[in-house]
């Protein structure tokens, strides 16, 4: 293949690995009976510990209002608690919960644990051509979600 044509292809691989992940994401929102927005923040609060509102409005890309609506609604659910920060009282942090933790071990820990089986096949010096390409993939595609988000902030 041709560079272009290897660009191509790699091009198009992506496209349907997004699609895998948007359909698992799917498929484990519904299992736990979430919506995607919900899904990804019980993501980020089981990814980064806990986080204050302010800082998962900020990861969620969403009003403080809609945050604490989320925060909410897996509350209820009995995925996050809310607890006061030790070194700031008037802090609040929301953290996983026990069945939270549950849940990251029956669903998501074993699609770390396959990709991580899968890689080793590869040597150390492709799995540093594997990091720096993933790297960059995430570099672009968050300059791309910038991009998107100002379209139309002059009209």
């Amino acid at each position: 293949m041709s560079k272009d044509e290897l660009i191509g292809a790699i091009t198009q691989e992506l496209r349907l690995l997004q699609q895998s992940f948007d359909a698992f994401d799917e498929a484990a929102a519904v299992r736990l009976g979430l919506n995607r927005t919900d899904l990804r923040c019980l993501d980020i609060v089981l990814g980064r510990g806990p986080l204050a509102a302010g800082e998962l409005s900020v990861a969620l890309r969403l009003s403080p209002a809609a945050t604490t609506t989320v925060v909410d609604r897996l509350a209820r659910a009995g995925f996050v608690s809310r607890a006061q920060d030790p070194g700031n009282r008037r802090r609040i942090l929301v953290e996983g919960t026990a069945r939270a933790e549950e849940v990251a071990r029956e669903i998501f820990e074993p699609v770390g644990m396959a990709g991580a089986d899968a890689l080793t096949r590869f040597d150390t010096d492709e799995l540093h051509i594997a990091l720096d390409f993933l790297r960059t993939a995430l570099r672009v595609h968050q300059e791309q979600t910038e991009r998107v988000s100002r379209l139309g902030e002059s009209d």
